[in-house]
């Protein structure tokens, strides 16, 4: 006899598939958007919209802040950091979905959950480390590193990774001519 769950929000396409696992993962740490100046969490209705667009049951907002806030930091991201040895933790209820028949699942209830059930199972598989942030910090854009070594730094090399690459170049071509003109 299964072991069922009898949470209003069992949602089986985020269940043991990484595609789906890393679509949610990114879509909701991507409810902020620096560039555009956006943050789904900045609002109660904004991220009511954001849930249901996905069939998932909205956890409170601060919930949902402090959740989205301690992702960002399991991926390293530069601005998420917190003093050393600080915890944050969320807690969500996930339960195990057992039949005697099929592999067991991780059931979650509410938005935050199945994130974190995502994220669980990201992390099982070992690519959680392919969830990265952009290092420019005018982006801070989630992604997903498909690269063969895992070693891609930006969400996009045309658009980050070159502006970067000109600010370093000016830079660096700022400081040759004032070292040339003072030493020359």
């Amino acid at each position: 006899m299964p072991v069922i769950h009898t949470g209003n929000n069992h949602r089986s396409a985020y269940t043991g598939d990484v595609d789906a696992d890393v679509t949610l993962v990114l879509d909701f740490l991507n409810t902020v958007d620096v560039e555009e100046d956006t943050d789904v969490l900045r609002s109660t209705a904004d991220w009511h919209v954001w849930a249901h667009e996905r069939t998932l049951r909205p956890d409170p907002l601060d919930e949902a802040a402090r959740a989205r806030h301690a992702l960002r930091i399991a991926t390293g991201a530069p601005e998420a950091a917190t003093p050393e040895g600080a915890d944050v933790r969320v807690p969500v209820d996930i339960a195990l979905n057992a039949a005697w028949d099929a592999s067991p699942q991780l059931v979650a209830d509410t938005a935050v959950a199945a994130v974190y059930a995502a994220a669980v199972r990201l992390a099982f598989r070992g690519v959680w480390n392919r969830v990265k942030i952009c290092p420019a910090d005018d982006c801070l854009w989630a992604f997903y590193d498909e690269s063969r070594n895992r070693s891609r730094s930006w969400c996009s090399m045309s658009v980050c990774g070159n502006r970067m690459k000109a600010r370093t170049f000016r830079k660096r071509v700022a400081g040759d001519g004032d070292s040339a003109s003072t030493h020359g």
